[in-house]
């Protein structure tokens, strides 16, 4: 079937309708310079057989032994329930819930999502969900913007000097660079992240820098450190800047949540729902969450899902709130955010319900102490140091003594995924690996990275 099933008469019923001649004739204004495509260079078709000989083949390069890495993106169990049931074609295939009375499935789904992060993270509203983490931190900057100006500025009259943001510790440079491309050209400036020589959050280096409308901070941080949240937040506060947290989901369920970050709390707070029931599959798809304060629900972007009841009593679900460009002018829009990964949000909304909160307390507990079982093994060899000596949750730098990129390949040769080498984000950790150990790892994969990197380091 033809993806537009019109017949020829619909087609010439419809021209004729209009008053135009030829579908071509629609799209004339076009120049046709641009409607010349040339599909010279990209090969022929193949057959459906050869096509998945070939996707087969690519899967097995994806194949590997024990992942010890992380920074965003974790190995964890994830119970068959999860994906038996968001693999369903109810769910699947639904997109955007614009009409309640036809898609109280989905809107009740959105709703017990937004219901679990909010108590997740000790905060008031949660929205539908954006892209991934990055995404997720762009707009949370966007949003402390928008309430900066609306609070500081009466009027809403702007500065022709940026808004500085500052990062207060280390903080995902994906994150920050994917944030600093949706906010540069509106007059925002992302601060370099203030890192001590401990690793955590530089709070001299964040009060001498110039006054802030917001400050990002990140528990745990990039480096897997347990960081500062509580003095960085109470510094936010005494400077009348919002405070942003970007968190990991599964540490929360060990962690203060950001609600009760110092003594009122973050003010915005992102992170990448990755961990919830979401395969790495190679790098994504994932989810972004954002959550905030009832004060500052009108800056949220994307949508808010509420539940109510019907002219008979009865419970029911709709959209309470939708600040995006498809439903208002675009120029009033709070975020030109399209999506609300619903399906990943339905696989995140599953895997909480299925683990609950004793479940999930004990899966961060059991990466902890995994963590920590790598982190005294790999040490053990003579030349492997922890570059940190703070708390950390599931993730540490160690000093392997010499460039770890060669040092990671080559446990990816032995069919070992054995950490990130930092040299490429902080040239001053150049030696390092950040490795991570989720519920997962056993001891003989731990025995394994540790005798493979041994192997590595004495070739």
């Amino acid at each position: 079937m033809p993806f537009i099933p019109h017949t020829p008469e619909d087609t010439r019923t419809m021209l004729a309708r209009i008053g135009a001649a030829s579908i071509d004739e629609l799209f004339d204004e076009i120049d046709p310079e641009l409607m010349r495509a040339d599909f010279g260079a990209l090969p022929g078709g193949v057959g459906e057989m050869d096509m998945l000989a070939a996707m087969s083949e690519r899967a097995r390069r994806d194949q590997t032994g024990p992942c010890f890495i992380g920074a965003g993106c974790y190995d964890h169990h994830i119970p068959a329930a999860v994906w038996d049931i968001a693999s369903r074609g109810e769910f699947m295939t639904a997109y955007t819930p614009y009409q309640a009375e036809a898609s109280q499935g989905t809107l009740q789904v959105i709703y017990e999502y937004q219901s679990m992060m909010t108590a997740l993270t000790a905060m008031d509203v949660t929205n539908a969900s954006v892209y991934d983490g990055g995404s997720a931190l762009g707009e949370s900057v966007l949003m402390a913007v928008r309430a900066s100006r609306r609070r500081q500025r009466p009027g809403g009259t702007r500065d022709s000097a940026p808004v500085h943001i500052a990062v207060a510790g280390a903080c995902h440079p994906l994150y920050l660079h994917a944030a600093r491309t949706i906010t540069r050209n509106q007059g925002i400036e992302i601060g370099e992240p203030l890192v001590a020589a401990d690793g955590r959050a530089d709070l001299d280096a964040l009060a001498a820098g110039p006054a802030p409308a917001a400050v990002v901070v990140q528990q745990p941080n990039f480096l897997g450190l347990i960081d500062r949240v509580d003095e960085v937040t109470a510094w936010a506060a005494s400077h009348r800047a919002l405070l942003i947290g970007v968190v990991n989901p599964t540490a929360l369920a060990l962690l203060k949540p950001p609600g009760q970050w110092g003594d009122d709390g973050a003010d915005i707070v992102c992170g990448d729902g990755q961990p919830l029931g979401i395969p790495m599959a190679s790098g994504g798809p994932s989810f972004g969450f954002l959550c905030t304060r009832q004060r500052l629900v009108r800056q949220l972007p994307g949508r808010i899902v509420g539940r109510t009841v019907d002219s008979l009593g009865s419970p029911g679900f709709t959209l309470t709130l939708q600040a995006r460009e498809q439903h208002i002018r675009r120029a009033k829009a709070t975020s030109n955010i399209c999506t609300n990964q619903g399906l990943l949000v339905t696989a995140a909304t599953v895997y909480l319900a299925v683990v609950g909160a004793d479940g999930l307390r004990r899966t961060a507990a059991r990466c902890h102490a995994r963590t920590r079982d790598l982190v005294d093994a790999l040490t053990s060899i003579e030349s492997v140091t922890a570059r940190f000596a703070g708390p950390f949750f599931h993730e540490a730098v160690i000093d392997v003594g010499r460039p770890a990129s060669p040092i990671a390949e080559a446990l990816a040769a032995a069919g070992i995924v054995g950490g990130l080498p930092l040299g490429g984000f902080r040239a001053e950790l150049d030696h390092c690996l950040l490795v991570c150990a989720t519920e997962k790892r056993t001891d003989a994969d731990i025995a394994a990275f540790r005798r493979t990197l041994a192997e590595a380091l004495a070739s």
